[in-house]
């Protein structure tokens, strides 16, 4: 896999989560032209793109904010998590609490709690900035 996309309003926000969750920026600029408008079939694309990469380097999430045509909200806008489709990434992360705390500072939520499975992993779901979801998972032991 190369990317995941994910459209935003707010660039900067979404960015500053995802950095928060120790993803690096590799670049950012804006997008358009025919060849946009053939690969997507929307005609008169303009948009700003953001690429951020995992720490590991081997996965990168793609965020792109739409000035042409306006991005689309879907309804409801905070889904629950049995709505099809793509729900959530999960990381995986060395002290859950730590992360948490640090999502907090840029509006994360937790969805439900932070849980234990066995004595393997602890998991939990974060709404962050746009109502992304983001799962973490700290392997324990």
């Amino acid at each position: 896999m190369d990317n995941v996309l994910i459209v935003v309003d707010d660039l900067d926000a979404v960015i500053a989560f995802f950095v928060e969750l120790g993803m690096e920026l590799e670049g950012r600029g804006p997008v358009e032209g025919r060849w946009v408008d053939r690969i997507i079939a929307i005609d008169g694309v303009r948009q700003d793109v953001a690429m951020l990469r995992t720490p590991d380097g081997h996965g990168r999430i793609e965020l792109a904010r739409f000035h042409t045509p306006e991005a689309i909200s879907p309804a409801p806008k905070q889904a629950p998590a049995n709505t099809l489709g793509i729900r959530r990434i999960m990381f995986a992360v060395d002290d859950i609490e730590d992360v948490v705390a640090r999502l907090r500072t840029h509006g994360a939520e937790l969805v439900g709690e932070l849980a234990r499975y066995e004595d393997s992993y602890r998991l939990c779901y974060l709404r962050g900035p746009e109502g992304i979801i983001v799962g973490l998972s700290e392997q324990l032991g």
